[in-house]
């Protein structure tokens, strides 16, 4: 069983340098093998945990990074100095994932930078944690389905039209798609939306030869977590799971590789569980 220090941040979705114990990103018995290779990889969320993960790991197999994030610019430059320390290139993208010009100029400035785009990875999402369902605001729940579904409808707007057979399209849900949680209705609620987005934006897209997957974590260790939940509930984060322990963000990057990659070549319309053990049937 693991226990984390007790922490809260008081802003979303959080930052990852103030973290103790720091998230770990990158796993250094991880050895690409060119998988990637002059690949061009947007990654929306990508400064800090899971995206920061996905970043490293795509950078190892080749691939140039496009990295979106907020205003979270300490954690942003440190993502960028470690996919530059694997041979790739890396720009960085500050804005709002509300508004849609954003979504539509960190396309552009994509092309841009690569002259390309071959994987979207729509992974960036805020949380609230709310006991009841009538304190919901309609601040709260605007914001969390701008940022958590809408952004990923006009971010991919804005791709496909860059994007060719072959290419892949990745989205990040969540375990509580299909768990719920009851302190995280509308989150939980985005999060199905994913799902379904997947599946059906997969069928649509297999006539251009466009893979759609997404990935489910379970309890991962980043920003989002203090963010998000008190400090008594921190130190026990994880702990729910089989494995009895939060997982970490690089234990979820092989599986960003494999959807972003040829090995993943028949695979579309799916959802990827990493979770610790909690068996999913869906």
């Amino acid at each position: 069983m693991q226990n984390f220090p007790p922490q809260h941040q008081d802003r979303q979705p959080g930052f990852e340098y103030v973290m103790h114990p720091l998230p770990i990103s990158d796993n250094p018995a991880y050895n690409g093998s060119g998988k990637l290779k002059n690949k061009a990889i947007l990654i929306t969320g990508g400064d800090s945990g899971i995206g920061r993960a996905a970043a490293i790991a795509f950078a190892k197999e080749g691939a140039n990074i496009a990295i979106s994030y907020y205003d979270e610019h300490q954690d942003a430059e440190e993502t960028k100095k470690k996919v530059e320390a694997c041979g790739a290139s890396c720009i960085l993208l500050p804005g709002d994932l509300r508004e849609q010009n954003y979504c539509r100029k960190i396309i552009t400035d994509t092309l841009t930078a690569f002259g390309k785009l071959n994987v979207l990875v729509n992974n960036a999402a805020v949380q609230f944690v709310q006991t009841r369902l009538e304190d919901i605001s309609p601040e709260q729940l605007e914001t969390t389905f701008r940022i958590n579904i809408f952004s990923f409808f006009y971010v991919t707007q804005a791709a496909l039209p860059h994007l060719q057979e072959g290419d892949s399209i990745i989205n990040t849900a969540s375990i509580v798609a299909y768990q719920g949680n009851k302190e995280l209705v509308d989150y939980s609620a985005t999060k199905g939306a994913i799902v379904t987005f997947t599946r059906s934006l997969s069928q649509q897209l297999i006539p251009r030869g466009i893979r759609v997957n997404a990935i489910a974590p379970g309890p991962i260790w980043t920003p989002l977590i203090p963010a998000s939940f008190s400090a008594e509930e921190v130190a026990k984060f994880g702990e729910q799971v089989p494995m009895k322990r939060a997982g970490q963000p690089y234990e979820l990057a092989p599986a960003y590789v494999y959807l972003a990659s040829d090995d993943s070549s028949y695979v579309t319309g799916q959802t990827i569980h990493v979770n610790g053990g909690a068996v999913i049937n869906g």
